[in-house]
C-alpha cells in the first residue's frame, strides 16, 4: 500500500489568487477550489435552498361545532300582564322570543304583582305556553288570579328560559 507525502516543504499554487502557500495551510472550498486558509470563504447561504413543507392545513385538538344549550333569557321591565280581574292568564313581552305553543317556560325572580304571588309565577316545573305571536305568548297560573286585570307588572330582573339549566 502506498502513502502520501505529508508534504511539509511542498508548495501549492491558490486557485483563487495564484500566489504560492505552504501544501499543509490549503483548504478546498465549497465549488472545488483549492485556496490558502486565509483566502476561504464559506458558501452562500442563499445558494442552499432549503425545501419547506406545505402550511398546516388541519388543526390539532379540534372541538366540533355544537348547539348551545338553552338559557335564561331577561325580560324587560314588567313584562307580565295579566288578563282581565279573576282570570288566571297572564301574558308576557319577550322580542323575538322563539317558542312554540306547548313549549315549557320557567320563570325566575318574578315579582307578585295583581294579587298574583311571585312564588306561583316562579314555579319550579315551569309553564306551558301558548305562541300568541313572535313577541308575546300566554301562560296560565295554578292558584292565584288576577284582582283588578290588565295590569303589567312582574319587576324588573325577571327572566324566562327553561325549566333547567345546564352548566
Amino acid at each position: 500500500m502506498s502513502s502520501f507525502a505529508r508534504g511539509k516543504y511542498a508548495k501549492a499554487i491558490s486557485d483563487r489568487s495564484g500566489m504560492e502557500f505552504p501544501y499543509n495551510e490549503m483548504v478546498k472550498e465549497w465549488n472545488g477550489s483549492l485556496v490558502h486558509v486565509s483566502e476561504f470563504e464559506a458558501k452562500q447561504p442563499q445558494l442552499e435552498l432549503q425545501v419547506h413543507g406545505a402550511d398546516a392545513e388541519a388543526l390539532q385538538n379540534i372541538r366540533s361545532d355544537r348547539t348551545e344549550p338553552s338559557v335564561p333569557v331577561l325580560l324587560s321591565i314588567d313584562s307580565f300582564e295579566t288578563g282581565s280581574a279573576s282570570s288566571s292568564t297572564i301574558t308576557v313581552t319577550e322580542v323575538n322570543h322563539g317558542r312554540s305553543t306547548s313549549d315549557t317556560v320557567r320563570f325566575r325572580n318574578a315579582t307578585t304583582f295583581d294579587g298574583i304571588t311571585a312564588d306561583n309565577i316562579n314555579k319550579a316545573a315551569g309553564y306551558s305556553i301558548t305562541k300568541v305571536d313572535d313577541d308575546t305568548y300566554t301562560f296560565s297560573v295554578d292558584t292565584d288570579t288576577a284582582t283588578a286585570g290588565n295590569v303589567k307588572g312582574g319587576g324588573e330582573i325577571a327572566s324566562a328560559g327553561p325549566v333547567t339549566i345546564t352548566p
